[in-house]
């Protein structure tokens, strides 16, 4: 028997007064409850026993059984008062009477005569008088000294002998001639625990049992006592039974070691369930037990509802998704209102709760470019261009679980049905517009050291709400297991509704579970063996055209494909072109250095080809194993022919040894002959390394075709000599991009290097952001220890020291692999004075402040054949050139004669060069004039220097 609560120092009642009945403890005893003055305290409670009684005591510890007639008493007086208000007269408390208080009880009912419950109990047998001592007491209560109370206690007597005598004569309770003895059954001592969930699924009343909860743990943990009659083999049964769906705070415990203390709300939850069950006669449903089958869980019903939903609702407890998976599924959605509402109103535990903080937007739209398993896919966002692949966003399925695909190197299989679920979300999803509402997110560890934060969505497609309910609901996927408080899908509840529905049919891994069914071994034969390929081509060859599917992109022009006709991997190529090299897979120890354009056609390809449906036609076979033929994607009028859209973009060449045998069909000869017209893609780079070229014929140079370009500077070195990068030229991103590799593989630190003159090594540079390494061109070394380079793809000089700045280039990262992407330039006709003068230096500040950090409109006159260094014209703000400003407002002057005509004489058109010198010397003339810049003080002397 629990003992009560008391309070301290003990609670003191009036002569006469109201109060609610808590418990009762035996058929004599009950514990009354007072009303709570401080909400952070539970309320007053006091013992109260009937005066004069004495009725058969309740088991205990120091009592182990119940004496006879003992249970009936108790069950008499708890259904009669618990919960209820009654009315009290104290006789005896204080001093004399210990821990409780002696005295009357009466039920007070509208329209009914008053019950004098301590009568009554005699009246039934359930207790007998005591000899009755009328005295002072203690001086704690009223004294007994007037004849009023001497005749009321006297009258009392009598009515409780004439009760008494009455019970007897009718051999009520415990006056009959064998009192009724419960025999109380523990679980786990006298019966398993399952044993009794199994009756209760089995009873004929819905599935519940009458029980009384004899004690409360806490908010959600009760022992209870099986009352119903239909179950004989469990009657008095006591078990304890967890609430399922909800878990209320824990209460502390001082005692254990170390002590625990009590979480917040624990208190405010025991006192709700305990003013609404605590011995009452309730139905239970019980659906299992916990790990240690110490507990069983079921569901309290109520006559005012379900006790674990106002819990939620109050903000007194949270879902528990272990408990939740054994209710039934059409039980839960008024768990989960209830939990939401308390969320949104802040109550109770959810006082200081806000709604989980997004890295980003909380819904995407975008087109799903690859599917990485049954669960996850790579987003492309709407209004974006596919420029690498951090644009792409990593969206995981919310509360579901694929299963997970095996391990490259073996050390894991595939979980039954990876494939068929990938397979299905890749049918579903990839290529198509999705919407993503994005619930939660977490950090997904990718290695010990590495994690990604993933965002975790309900995805919709076409006319499907939720992927993850398609895939569920056809047995390809389950829920997944959430701990306490975590983040769900609000679609939480009907996933698990279709996965009862999944596991009910015994569909996809809920029919592999049991052992018999297995899910069907797909075992595809893997062609990319070159022997195996070699063997297996000529059926494939035979075959004509096949369907495939993409299965991974190497780079723009191979790719790894799955033919389902026969069950097969390939590699796959397209006949007669050559694509540029991608950059190296990301976390790859080796690779070779990207190409311009590689990593546009690879992206193409992931974007147009990855994981789609193709048609391929074999036609060879290659001495590494890979099979070439033509490919084709789409259906119907959308159907095209993949090396067509390759050359049409410029994202690859033809195989020059094909076309020199005329192997290659006219129609890619024209396909490609009109992306190099457009300078589209590769034939951009070709433009302008041709651009200003001489024209050559019969071996000799003859004249010079200028060209117009979109640039950059880079570096200025004076008002008229800078450097510069083509802003269509894709060249410069390959090189940082792959330097940064460099850079990431060797560290910082220095490397013997021959730094011989002319030598290109890596040389040490810092921009602000952190040291790096970059390609450089040794110039001189004027000081031991140091050498003067040149950084090749920017233009600046620096002095650096050999040991700690330099060390050898890589030979996939040389200039014959990748040109300078920095080009050396003057401002044609146009000559400045050095830095050391004040016109030099404004010259040189006016071309920073009208050029620097814009994309500038240039026209490249001649490429000096030596050097490399091109003659231009830049067009200004004005409409003017910048050649036109610097001279216009006196910090440059035109070049001398001999100068132009040299230049005229070089050029196919000889007139633009005249025409140009012409306008210059114009706008010569107005500074001249004006008396501005170097004229200021008259005129220049022929000895200025040019």
């Amino acid at each position: 028997m629990a003992t009560p609560v008391t309070s301290n120092p003990p609670v003191i009642l009036p002569k006469e007064g109201t109060a609610r009945v808590k418990s009762v403890l035996s058929g004599d005893t009950l514990i009354l409850l007072g009303k709570a003055t401080n909400p952070q305290r539970p309320p007053p409670e006091v013992l109260f026993t009937f005066e004069g009684l004495s009725a058969p005591r309740m088991m205990s510890k120091s009592n182990p059984v119940d004496e006879p007639g003992a249970f009936p008493a108790r069950e008499w007086l708890r259904s009669l008062v618990v919960g209820k208000q009654v009315r009290f007269e104290t006789r005896k408390q204080g001093a004399s009477a210990g821990d409780r208080v002696y005295g009357w009880i009466f039920i007070d009912e509208p329209g009914k005569d008053s019950i004098h419950l301590c009568l009554e109990c005699v009246r039934q047998g359930h207790a007998t008088p005591k000899a009755l001592k009328f005295g002072d007491g203690d001086g704690d209560t009223a004294k007994k000294d007037d004849v009023a109370d001497l005749v009321e206690e006297e009258d009392y007597e009598r009515q409780l002998m004439k009760a008494y005598n009455e019970a007897k004569a009718a051999q009520r309770g415990i006056h009959a001639s064998v009192p009724p003895v419960r025999t109380v059954k523990n679980a786990g001592d006298d019966f398993a625990l399952l044993s009794l969930v199994q009756a209760c699924q089995k009873h004929a009343s819905q599935g519940r049992i009458t029980c009384v909860v004899e004690y409360i743990f806490d908010g959600s943990r009760f022992r209870c006592q099986v009352i119903d009659p239909e179950l004989k083999e469990f009657q008095y049964a006591h078990f304890n039974l967890m609430l399922a769906g909800a878990s209320c705070p824990r209460l502390g415990n001082p005692k254990a070691e170390p002590p625990t203390a009590p979480e917040p709300f624990s208190e405010e939850a025991r006192q709700f369930v305990t003013a609404r069950l605590l011995q009452r006669e309730l139905k239970i449903s019980l659906y299992g037990t916990d790990k240690s089958s110490s507990a069983a869980v079921g569901t309290i019903h109520h006559p005012a509802g379900n006790i674990a939903v106002e819990l939620l609702k109050n903000g007194l407890a949270r879902m528990t998704d272990w408990t939740v998976r054994m209710m039934p599924t059409v039980d839960v959605p008024p768990y989960r209102m209830a939990e939401n509402s308390s969320k949104r109103t802040l109550k109770g535990i959810w006082h200081s709760y806000s709604p989980p903080e997004l890295s980003s937007a909380s819904s995407l739209r975008g087109t799903v470019v690859e599917v990485v398993s049954g669960d996850t896919l790579l987003i492309l966002p709407d209004g974006k261009d596919y420029t690498s692949e951090e644009v792409l966003q990593k969206v995981s399925l919310a509360s579901i679980r694929a299963p997970r695909p095996g391990l490259a190197n073996g050390s894991r299989a595939d979980e039954p049905f990876a494939a068929e679920c990938k397979e299905r979300l890749r049918a579903l999803t990839i290529g198509k517009p999705v919407s993503a509402d994005i619930h939660y997110e977490r950090e997904i560890p990718l290695s010990l050291e590495n994690k990604e934060k993933r965002a975790f969505a309900t995805i919709s497609v076409g006319k499907h709400a939720d992927v993850s309910e398609v895939l569920i609901s056809e047995g390809l996927a389950t829920t997944q297991f959430h701990r306490d408080g975590e983040e769900t899908s609000p679609r939480y509840d009907e996933l698990r509704t279709a996965e009862a529905i999944a596991k009910a049919g015994k569909k996809g891994v809920h029919k592999a579970q049991d052992g018999k069914d297995k899910a069907p071994p797909r075992n595809p034969i893997d062609l990319t063996d070159p022997k195996k390929a070699k063997a297996y081509s000529g059926s494939l060859m035979r075959a004509g055209k096949t369907k495939a599917v993409v299965d991974f992109v190497f780079n723009g022009a191979l790719f790894k494909l799955y033919v389902p006709a026969e069950n097969c991997f390939i590699r796959f190529a397209p006949n007669y072109i050559r694509c540029p090299q991608p950059s190296p897979s990301p976390g790859s120890k080796q690779g070779k250095a990207a190409e311009p354009f590689g990593d546009d056609a690879k992206r193409h390809a992931r974007l147009q080809l990855l994981q789609r449906n193709v048609e391929i036609e074999c036609s060879g076979v290659t001495t590494s194993g890979i099979i070439t033929g033509s490919l084709f994607v789409g259906q119907g009028a959308s159907r095209r022919d993949y090396t067509i859209e390759l050359l049409g973009g410029g994202l690859s060449k033809l195989d020059q040894r094909k076309v020199e045998f005329g192997e290659v069909p006219k129609h890619l000869l024209d396909c490609e002959q009109k992306a190099r017209e457009g300078r589209i893609g590769l034939w951009s780079l070709e433009a302008e390394v041709t651009s200003a070229a001489p024209i050559v014929a019969n071996g000799k140079v003859e004249k010079i075709t200028e060209t117009t370009t979109t640039i950059r500077l880079s570096e200025i070195r004076s008002g008229s000599h800078f450097f510069f990068h083509v802003v269509s030229n894709e060249n410069i991103k390959i090189v940082e991009q792959n330097m940064q590799t460099f850079t990431q593989k060797n560290g910082t630190a220095g490397a013997p290097c021959d730094a011989k003159v002319g030598r290109y090594v890596a040389a040490l540079f810092d921009d602000g952001s952190g040291k790096s390494w970059y390609r450089a061109k040794i110039l001189e070394k004027k000081t031991p220890g140091k050498a003067t380079v040149l950084f090749i793809d920017h233009g600046n000089v620096a002095a650096v020291p050999i040991a700690t700045h330099l060390r050898p280039l890589d030979v996939t990262l040389g200039p014959d692999r990748f040109p300078a992407a920095a080009k050396e330039a003057t401002l044609a006709l146009t000559v400045v004075r050095s830095l050391d003068t004040d016109e030099g230096l404004d010259a040189a500040r006016f071309l920073q402040s009208t050029c620097w950090g814009r994309d500038l409109q240039a026209v490249v006159l001649s490429v000096d054949p030596e050097t490399g260094r091109q003659a231009l014209t830049i067009e200004g703000n004005d409409g003017e050139t910048v050649n036109a400003n610097l001279i216009e407002l006196g910090l440059a002057r035109v070049a001398k004669p001999p100068v132009v005509d040299a230049l005229a004489s070089r050029m196919a058109n000889p007139a633009i060069i005249t025409k140009l010198a012409s306008d210059l010397n114009v706008s010569q003339e107005t500074a001249r004039r004006s008396r501005v810049g170097m004229w200021r003080y008259g005129d220049v002397g022929d000895d200025d220097e040019e």
